[in-house]
């Protein structure tokens, strides 16, 4: 298992986006998760292909992009363009799932599925050897802070099972309410990669937050 964490920057201070890149770059940080939002999908508008563009010229971390909208297979290339390394897509906004994860491979990103907290696991049977990697939404899409759903920890188990199972390599990532108090039981529940916002870049100390989210017991 993997100890990976990964920044949300919809948490970071626009007004000085710069500097907390900077801090993420110099820190013990793997990816920086960027949550793309239209409004449509989720009830929240975030940001788009220019922060992400902007972000890239600066970045020392491959930036991990969750794409929280509709139609996603239009923009595969146009993320890839802006400096996507991993592509997250929605299983509920892909009617057709298999050729979209296909085509984000082809185009030289990690491929990988995110499922809303109703969405069953056991729905990625036929595709779990076909991802890079599961996002866990630990919290209903569309809004930072927010308090983490309990059932989460159950549903990783059930992930993991499915990924031995069917001998995947998939790795699993968890966004949603991450904090101290739960990085360590998220492992344990087979958790490879940690999101996390508002615990990071609101806190005293973000570089050792992150240190700490990453060796959490």
């Amino acid at each position: 298992m993997k100890r990976l964490i990964a920044p949300s920057i919809l948490a970071a201070d626009f007004n000085h986006l710069h500097d907390d890149i900077m801090m993420v770059n110099e820190s013990d940080a793997d990816w920086i998760h960027f949550d793309v939002m239209d409004g449509v999908f989720v009830p929240n508008i975030s940001f788009g292909i220019p922060v992400i563009e902007h972000v890239k010229k600066i970045a020392e971390k491959p930036l991990d992009v969750h794409l929280m909208i509709v139609e996603p297979h239009k923009y595969l290339e146009t993320f890839k363009e802006a400096g996507a390394s991993t592509l997250n897509v929605h299983y509920e906004a892909c009617t057709h799932l298999h050729r979209t994860v296909h085509q984000i491979k082809e185009l030289g990103m990690k491929a990988a599925v995110t499922l809303n907290p109703h969405t069953s696991v056991f729905l990625l049977n036929d595709i779990i050897t076909d991802v890079d990697m599961v996002l866990i939404m630990s919290v209903n899409p569309g809004y930072g802070g927010q308090k983490f759903i309990d059932n989460s920890y159950s549903r990783i188990k059930d992930l993991k099972e499915l990924i031995v199972k069917k001998n995947s390599s998939a790795l699993i990532e968890v966004d949603g309410g991450v904090d101290l108090n739960n990085a360590g039981k998220l492992y344990e529940a087979g958790v490879d990669v940690l999101v996390a916002g508002t615990t990071i870049f609101d806190s005293e100390n973000p570089k050792q937050t992150i240190s700490d989210l990453k060796n959490s017991k």
